[in-house]
């Protein structure tokens, strides 16, 4: 399916609502369990930042995970990141309720996905997108899949695709750029 950067770019002008796996897109994967059983995940701050550029642009955040765990609440709750599902083995019924809840169409949707599992869903969504290091089964169903890995700045690609494509992204840099 994969579509040229100018198809990409023509899904992504119309995304209001940008949905982020976590274990593969917006970790690497790892999983680490201290010795009592608590869980760590390390997260990228750069994906953070342009997560947190991508919302001051306009555009709704939102994250869907089979795992659940208080640091990705902690995590998300930094970010401003309201639409938090967890523990969600079946993440399509949770992306039409979102859009419903939010009255967004599912062509309006971005999400990144890294394995199997993230399919039913980038099926659905008009702006489907992979990490590069995802699992090969995920090439034939998204349109854009990134440079980077999953916990990389694989997030950051998205955010910053999405805000070109709809002419944020030099105000959200200028930000930091202009004196």
């Amino acid at each position: 399916m994969r579509y040229s950067l100018q198809a990409a770019y023509a899904k992504a002008a119309q995304v209001r609502l940008a949905i982020f796996d976590v274990d593969g897109v917006l970790t690497d994967g790892s999983i680490y369990i201290g010795e009592q059983g608590e869980e760590y995940k390390a997260f990228y701050a750069r994906d953070g930042l342009g997560m947190k550029l991508l919302q001051a642009s306009g555009v709704e955040l939102a994250i869907i995970t089979g795992r659940d765990t208080p640091v990705v609440d902690h995590r998300m709750r930094a970010l401003g990141v309201n639409h938090v599902f967890q523990g969600k083995a079946e993440k399509l019924p949770v992306l039409l309720a979102l859009c419903e809840q939010l009255k967004i169409a599912p062509e309006q949707v971005a999400y990144i996905g890294d394995d199997v599992n993230d399919l039913p869903v980038l099926r659905t969504v008009g702006l489907p997108m992979a990490v590069a290091d995802a699992h090969s089964l995920l090439a034939d169903h998204v349109c854009w899949q990134t440079q980077a890995r999953g916990g990389r700045g694989a997030v950051r690609e998205m955010c910053e695709l999405i805000m070109d494509a709809q002419g944020t992204l030099s105000a959200q840099l200028a930000r930091y750029t202009e004196a």
